[in-house]
C-alpha cells in the first residue's frame, strides 16, 4: 500500500487500499465519515503519524512526499518534531497494537490515546491512556481529574509509563460506594 505525507498527515488515496487498512485493523479515518463502517468506505483514509510510522515500520505501508519514497528514519525524524515525546509515546501506540488493541488519538478526551477492544463503532474506548515518564510526580489533582474524566465518559484511565520497549500500566477503576 502507498500513502503520501502531506503536512503532519498521510493520505491513502486509493479507496481499495483504504478500505482494506481500516478493516485490516481500524487505521486512520475516513475522509468526511463521522462513524464509518468498513463495507462504507468509499474515500480516502487519513493516517496519524504515529500510524503511519507504525505500518511503515512493520512493512505494511510505503509513505511518499512529492514522488519521493520516506524511509522509517526520515519519518521517525518528522514524528518527532511534530510529537511531544514521540519515542515514549510511540513505545505505548506499539505495545497495545501488537497487543491486538485498536489505538486512536485520544485528543477528544484530554488525554493521548483512546484504546478499544474490537474498534471503532463496534464497541465504545474501554481505555482512556495518558503516557507518562517514570520520572514525573502525579499530584492528587491530576490523579481526580483523571478519574472525573474517566468516569464521566464511563471508562477506565491508565497511565502508560514506558519503561525501555516494555510498558508499565496505572489503571484507575472508580466506584461509587
Amino acid at each position: 500500500m502507498k500513502g503520501d505525507l502531506l503536512e503532519n498527515r498521510i493520505i491513502i488515496w486509493n479507496i481499495a487500499d483504504s478500505k482494506a487498512l481500516f478493516v485490516a485493523g481500524y487505521y486512520g479515518k475516513p475522509i468526511g465519515m463521522t462513524k464509518p463502517k468498513p463495507d462504507e468506505i468509499n474515500v480516502p483514509l487519513i493516517l496519524d503519524l504515529i500510524e503511519g510510522y507504525y505500518l511503515l515500520e512493520n512493512s505494511k505501508l510505503k509513505v511518499y512526499q512529492s514522488k519521493k519514497p520516506v524511509t522509517p528514519k526520515e519519518l521517525l525524524e518528522i514524528c518527532r518534531k511534530e510529537y511531544y515525546n514521540f519515542d515514549k509515546k510511540y513505545t505505548v501506540y506499539k505495545d497495545f497494537r501488537d497487543k491486538g488493541y485498536i489505538v486512536n488519538p485520544g485528543i477528544k478526551f484530554g488525554c493521548d490515546f483512546a484504546v478499544y477492544q474490537k474498534g471503532p463503532g463496534i464497541d465504545h474506548a474501554p481505555y482512556l491512556l495518558q503516557v507518562y515518564n517514570s520520572t514525573d510526580t502525579m499530584s492528587a489533582t491530576s490523579v481526580v481529574l483523571a478519574g472525573r474524566l474517566a468516569t464521566t465518559v464511563r471508562k477506565q484511565f491508565i497511565w502508560a509509563i514506558p519503561k525501555g520497549d516494555k510498558v508499565d500500566c496505572l489503571a484507575l477503576d472508580w466506584w461509587r460506594a
